[in-house]
């Protein structure tokens, strides 16, 4: 019998058994997030709805805090695997492209894609984070890792030379971290109705003025009437 099937004790069937228990809880869970709220969702109605036993939500997650970062960690990668959103496949567009604008436009459709998956638990989370400490830790450590992923998107962005040389580095990375956040999105969705389209062309249109502004040179090579076809 071939190793990548089955061990001698039982290992990988028991693992893939683990991990489809670990994808029913947050499949429930984040039904239940979303519908019902952080304070009305309780760890013993998630066991009911994903037909475990509540000790088993305990013993995985061991808290409702702890069960809501998974959650909103799996909704925002789409998937149970350990690959950050930087090693993902739709986002290395966002860091290979051969030109700026493509990359502009690959960084708004994955955040298009994040808040798809995402946004609704990040509404649960905003509100969570008022009351329970755990996840207002959880929320800032966001701000930070998304942060550290724009810094690392426009970092390289400027080292493959498709920035103007009098690019402000510092400020696009502030610029683009505050557009991406959840906040932002959450706001644009309450304030202005805005749907995912919308969002998704705001977040290009903004990003591309950006390095296209009168305060940078331009725009020569990075500017998306140099990058697109003009027809003829």
């Amino acid at each position: 019998m071939p190793a990548d099937v089955n061990t001698p004790d039982g290992s990988r069937p028991r693992g893939r058994q683990v991990a489809r228990t670990e994808e029913r809880i947050i499949e429930a869970a984040t039904r239940m997030f979303v519908a019902d709220g952080y304070v009305a969702t309780t760890l013993a109605a998630v066991a009911e709805a994903a037909g475990v036993g509540e000790r088993t939500v305990y013993s995985r997650f061991g808290s409702k805090a702890a069960l809501l970062k998974r959650v909103v960690d799996v909704a925002i990668v789409g998937d149970t695997e350990k690959i950050d959103v930087l090693g993902r496949d739709w986002m290395r567009t966002a860091l290979t492209a051969p030109t700026a604008i493509e990359r502009i436009d690959a960084l708004a459709a994955a955040s298009r894609q994040i808040m798809g998956r995402a946004g609704a638990l990040f509404a649960v989370a905003q509100q969570a984070a008022a009351i329970e400490p755990l996840i207002a830790e959880q929320w800032q450590q966001g701000r930070e890792q998304s942060r550290h992923a724009q810094r690392v998107v426009w970092t390289r962005m400027a080292a493959d030379g498709l920035l103007a040389d009098a690019a402000d580095l510092d400020r696009l990375i502030d610029t683009a971290s505050v557009l991406t956040a959840a906040e932002t999105y959450l706001l644009i969705t309450r304030m202005v109705g805005w749907q995912l389209d919308a969002y998704e062309t705001w977040i290009r249109d903004t990003l591309t003025r950006l390095i296209d502004g009168p305060g940078i040179p331009g725009p020569g090579p990075v500017g998306r009437a140099a990058t697109r076809p003009t027809g003829g």
